[in-house]
Parts: C-alpha cells; sequence; structure tokens
C-alpha cells in the first residue's frame, strides 16, 4: 500500500516523519494516517509532492508489495549498456528470435516438469 511505501522510503532517505511533513507541506498527521495505511487514498497532488521530496517515481509510491518496477534510470541504463554491446534500434528485429528463445527457455525452467511414473 502506499502508506508503506512512503515509510519505507522515507526512512531510506534517512528523514522523520517531521521533517518530510515540512519539506512536502503536508501535515504531521496526515502523512502519519497515511504511513499507517489509515487513510489509503491521498490526492494526486499529496503524492506528487512526496515523489518530489523523497525524489522518487510516482510509481514507485504507488506500487504494490510484489510489483516489480524498473525507473527510467534504469531503463536508460539498459540502453545504453545494449549500445555499447553494438545492438542498435534498428537492428533490434534480428535479435527478436534470440529474446523469443530466452523467454521460452526461462518460462520452461519455471514450470516444474512433469516425470511421468514408470508402473
Amino acid at each position: 500500500m502506499i502508506g508503506t511505501n512512503i515509510s519505507k522510503i522515507r526512512k531510506q532517505k534517512g528523514l522523520t516523519l517531521s521533517e518530510l511533513a515540512v519539506k512536502s507541506k503536508i501535515s504531521k498527521s496526515y502523512l502519519s494516517n497515511l504511513e499507517r495505511n489509515l487513510n489509503d487514498n491521498p490526492s494526486i497532488q499529496v503524492v506528487e509532492k512526496l515523489a518530489e521530496v523523497l525524489n522518487v517515481d510516482l510509481a514507485t509510491l504507488l506500487q504494490n508489495e510484489g510489483d516489480v518496477l524498473v525507473s527510467d534510470r534504469e531503463w536508460l541504463d539498459f540502453v545504453n549498456e545494449l549500445k555499447s554491446l553494438g545492438l542498435e534500434r534498428y537492428s533490434l528485429d534480428e535479435y527478436k528470435i534470440i529474446f523469443e528463445f530466452i523467454r521460452w527457455k526461462n518460462n520452461r525452467e519455471e514450470k516444474p516438469q512433469k516425470v511421468e511414473e514408470n508402473e
């Protein structure tokens, strides 16, 4: 939930609840209620303020537990690494079959193989 995300990120950034309240211009009691998930439906304006002060994407605050989100920075790093390996956008189609094979292989490895018993 969003409150859990706010609390976790705030603590990672070394901010107290009071400091976050002052920096975001949101009341401490309101933030406390958010973090304790007593209020789980803040306005987009509140979420934007918190994301700005905590220096994270909106998606990071809004993600559900177990969601895997990749930040814009991570995507840029990934694309730059592909470029450094010589992969250009126009040649992506040439690599699609390799990517599809890897995905197929990974899916096979994730699913346990049924072992047939000999009677």
